[in-house]
């Protein structure tokens, strides 16, 4: 039914019904979760095994004699290093292999830069305005960091193929207040995007008026692939960014927050050696190592990139069914009522739903009021503010499947529901 085309009477019927199936979901009570790009259990049991590789004192010995169970090693220990570099086409020696979270590494990079400045230059809290350009929709945690850090955000349009780079082109060379830009170059989150060849060679040829200037590479989900015996290749940004004497301009951040437990992982930062240099200068004073037990548990659970792609098809096995719950829902219920659309990704947590403009809040609101929680409308825009009121993310992993096709048929009710308020008040 194709709801832009309806009569006063049709338009009427149409919004009884659905009041009705409304109200029977109303009356349910139901607590179902959405909202996060979460591993449910089934994701977590099959890395059970991990908790088992450390019995004893030799166990927690590194190739170097290193006994991980003590201070020291600030930059991480050379098996796991090995192990980020084989899996990401990484140098070594441009490796840091640190805590659990990602994030917190974008975090204090972000503040580092704040505080110190980025290899002699000011530090940004000094000057009068420091902004970043952030690809939207995008992640919501990313634009956090701003946020909280007084950075002001210009948002960039998403394409199929990246951030527009003419856009990212334009602001970088004409405006040196602009210190960065967030970017999630595989299966980007939400919109599943994976940044095409031509997009990252753009990217690693950029002429920033700031000399500060830095692509903040969060490739979170770099072997999420749903196929993972046909993985989409990334062009390889540091590769890249050598041929144009930009190396410096990188800073790579990656984890296994969604390989083996988001709560115990390990996560990377991997950049030049000059800027390795100057942030392990100031982490020197943040702590004098990080968890060096957990990084060779990972080491001796995978062995190598190999072992860890062995496991990705395990979790694509969960994951993949759960993207055709929502997206077979999606086609049943809004094809060809021309009030919204979304995509099919090939990888990663999430999917992009849009939804007629204007009514995004509206079925957020709805699917709320019917116990589905889902991230919040608004949220993949800087300061929340999506300026179409259209984008809703869908995560698929976390809940049950039977829970997923119900909250799937949920949305779709509250997204009907609201594009008819719209149309026909």
């Amino acid at each position: 039914m194709n709801y832009l085309n309806l009569n006063k009477e049709e338009a009427n019927r149409e919004k009884a019904r659905l009041n009705a199936e409304f109200e029977k979901y109303k009356a349910r009570s139901l607590k179902l979760d959405m909202s996060r790009g979460k591993p449910g259990k089934d994701q977590l049991d099959i890395t059970m095994g991990m908790l088992d590789v450390i019995a004893n004192d030799t166990d927690c010995k590194s190739e170097n004699g290193f006994d991980c169970r003590n201070y020291g090693i600030l930059d991480g220990i050379p098996e796991a290093k090995r192990l980020f570099a084989e899996l990401l086409g990484i140098k070594e020696s441009r490796i840091i292999v640190a805590g659990n979270s990602s994030l917190n590494l974008m975090y204090d990079t972000v503040a580092r830069s704040m505080l110190y400045g980025v290899n002699g230059s000011t530090p940004w809290a000094k000057l009068d305005k420091v902004k970043f350009l952030c690809p939207a929709p995008g992640y919501d945690r990313h634009f956090a960091i701003c946020e909280s850090l007084g950075i002001e955000m210009i948002p960039v349009a998403m394409t199929n193929t990246g951030p527009d780079m003419d856009m990212v082109e334009k602001y970088v060379a004409t405006d040196a207040a602009i210190k960065g830009i967030w970017c999630v170059p595989k299966f980007s989150n939400p919109c599943g995007v994976v940044y095409s060849d031509d997009t990252v060679r753009r990217f690693a040829s950029l002429k920033p008026a700031a000399k500060d200037f830095r692509i903040y590479w969060d490739n979170a989900y770099a072997v999420h692939d749903f196929d993972v015996d046909n993985q989409i290749k990334l062009l390889d940004i540091f590769e890249e960014a050598e041929k144009c004497g930009n190396l410096d301009m990188i800073n790579y951040f990656a984890s296994t927050s969604k390989i083996s437990f988001p709560g115990s992982g390990v996560a990377i930062m991997a950049s030049s050696e000059q800027n390795i240099a100057q942030i392990e200068k100031v982490m020197t004073v943040q702590t004098i190592g990080y968890d060096k037990i957990n990084m060779m548990r990972h080491v001796k659970y995978f062995k190598n990139a190999d072992g860890i792609l062995e496991h990705m098809r395990k979790h694509a096995q969960i994951i993949k069914p759960k993207f055709d719950i929502v997206l077979e829902t999606l086609e049943k219920e809004l094809d060809g009522t021309n009030i919204a659309n979304w995509n099919s990704p090939k990888g990663g947590y999430f999917i992009s739903l849009d939804v007629l403009s204007g009514c995004a809040k509206r079925a957020y609101e709805l699917v709320s009021e019917l116990g589905v929680t889902l991230t919040k409308a608004g949220a993949t825009f800087p300061y929340g503010k999506d300026p179409f009121d259209r984008n809703i993310r869908i995560a698929p992993t976390f809940p049950p499947n039977e829970e997923l096709k119900l909250a799937s048929e949920i949305l779709c009710l509250c997204v009907k529901i609201a594009a008819l308020e719209k149309l026909y008040k």
